[in-house]
């Protein structure tokens, strides 16, 4: 029996995918749970609409990610932080704050969780850090700390 999986079945495939399993097992257990629909011709046509859906989706999530990494490469994140002696800081500048400051100085929204931090920043100066936007595509923030 040939099926048009709907969601991601261990040892089968993945979502979207279409499988040859057995009457019983398609009938009795994919069926039934909605893991699965009857690979006829209607749904053979959803599948291929579904999946040029997806990839557009993709394509344009891809451009919009290049789009950001264009507008990271002109942008200097400045940051001001108190410090005490020998220039060493209060706690650390962590990309929550650098996050929050990209949003506040350029109106770009990057999640904190996509910025690459190596070491927490913890001194006054000038910082490159990597940005993964998805898809592959990286940037680079540019960060300066001053002092307050």
């Amino acid at each position: 029996m040939k099926v048009i999986l709907q969601k991601d079945v261990k040892g089968q495939g993945k979502k979207g995918q279409m499988v040859e399993v057995s009457d019983g097992y398609g009938r009795n257990y994919l069926l039934p749970r909605k893991l699965a629909v009857e690979a006829n011709a209607d749904n053979m046509n959803t599948m291929k609409l579904q999946e040029k859906a997806r990839l557009a989706k993709e394509a344009a999530e891809k451009a919009e990610a290049e789009a950001t990494a264009e507008k990271l490469k002109g942008c200097v994140v400045k940051i001001q932080a108190k410090a005490g002696n020998g220039g060493r800081l209060f706690g650390a500048v962590t990309s929550k704050e650098i996050s929050e400051e990209l949003k506040k100085q350029f109106g770009l929204d990057i999640q904190k969780s996509k910025i690459v931090q190596d070491d927490p920043i913890k001194s006054f100066g000038s910082f490159e850090l990597k940005c993964k936007l998805g898809y592959e595509v990286t940037g680079t923030i540019y960060v300066v700390v001053t002092e307050a």
